[in-house]
């Protein structure tokens, strides 16, 4: 399995790895295919992600993915933030083998888990058609 240059920089020296005790905001998503676990923090101001970390439970590419998904989200409205999607996070990493493009989906919804938490903890309403499945309480439980 070739990796891209970016996948193996993002894996070796992933960025804003960690846990944030402080987070307004928190998403864990997992696939029980293969064993990858995402655990996004999110610190929130005026609408903005200050600061993002994470932590993953996986192989190379979920590491990256994760790595790089906080980077493009940092910075931005959290509008901007819900448009990212797995075909960018791929398209950042110059690729991703066909066999790890689900790595790229759980980092698209880490962040929409995290951002749907922290519409929950605003009082805001979390649009499915927006987030995703993020509550598998109320839907049966996809494993998502």
């Amino acid at each position: 399995m070739l990796y891209s240059e970016k996948v193996m920089d993002h894996f070796r020296n992933p960025r804003n790895i960690g846990k944030m005790d402080d987070a307004d905001a928190v998403g864990e998503v997992g696939n029980a295919r293969c064993g990858d676990i995402m655990k996004m923090y999110l610190k929130i101001e005026d609408g903005i992600i200050k600061d993002v970390k994470f932590n993953t439970f996986g192989c190379a590419s979920a590491i990256a993915t994760s790595s790089i998904a906080t980077e493009m989200i940092k910075g931005q409205k959290i509008e901007d933030a819900l448009k990212l999607t797995n075909k960018a996070v791929v398209e950042a990493l110059d690729g991703l083998p066909p066999a790890k493009i689900h790595c790229s989906v759980l980092a698209e919804e880490a962040v929409k888990a995290a951002l749907a938490d922290y519409y929950k903890k605003q009082g805001l309403p979390v649009d499915p058609s927006i987030f995703g499945c993020v509550d598998c309480e109320s839907c049966g439980g996809c494993g998502v």
